[in-house]
């Protein structure tokens, strides 16, 4: 049973050990209402269960942490959302916090940094890890998918390249999304037209280099 009195926390991570680990971690300050793999069950958990705190990573299956954040600040604008992930580009740190990040920092973080991110985050404030700042100032760059193929592409088509990017069939991008394979081609076609791409082999080349999907 959960207690009303403590911060609710959502906890997402594709590898399993490593959220237990987390789940272990915060037990003794937070309520962990669920642990998830993969950022469509992100989605869906977060707007069942509705928590205070939501512990993501950025490179999870199905549905990246990033696209995953966009919709959760949507569902839930209260939401703290504390990205603790092995990705450390200055890009992908600042796409975060354009996606509503509350806080970033490395998994190599010791757990006092890690609670600190997330008591900060509950108080309104945003934190990054040091060493990431440190970085973000020596890259003065915008991200690169923030400013261009994001308003290029439908957040169907995103979906669409991910999947494809994972190596999925066109049957098996229907499965996850509900949709027809034949509906399913009519996307990939689109955003293929749109970015200007010949074959499924540009396709995952592309969702690499832009991360979209994380290798």
């Amino acid at each position: 049973m959960f207690s009303p009195s403590r911060p609710r926390i959502l906890i997402a991570d594709d590898h399993a050990l490593i959220a237990e680990a987390f789940k272990k971690l915060l037990l003794a300050e937070f309520d962990v209402v669920a642990v998830v793999h993969d950022g469509r069950r992100l989605v869906e958990t977060a707007r069942n269960l509705m928590p205070d705190i939501i512990l993501v990573d950025i490179g999870m299956p199905l549905l990246n942490g990033l696209q995953a954040a966009q919709r959760i600040k949507r569902l839930l604008p209260k939401a703290k959302l504390v990205f603790v992930t092995i990705n450390q580009d200055p890009q992908l740190v600042g796409e975060a916090f354009k996606q509503g990040a509350d806080a970033y920092l490395p998994k190599t973080a010791a757990v006092s940094e890690l609670l600190l991110a997330i008591k900060k985050a509950m108080n309104g404030e945003q934190y990054m890890s040091p060493l990431l700042a440190r970085g973000l100032d020596e890259n003065h760059s915008e991200p690169e998918f923030a400013e261009s193929e994001s308003t290029k592409l439908t957040e169907r088509q995103l979906e669409v390249l991910q999947l494809i990017g994972e190596g999925k069939s066109m049957k098996e991008v229907a499965a996850v999304l509900n949709l027809t394979p034949r509906t399913v081609a009519f996307h990939k076609y689109r955003l293929m037209q749109t970015l200007q791409l010949k074959n499924d082999a540009e396709v995952v080349q592309y969702a690499v280099r832009r991360r979209i999907v994380f290798e």
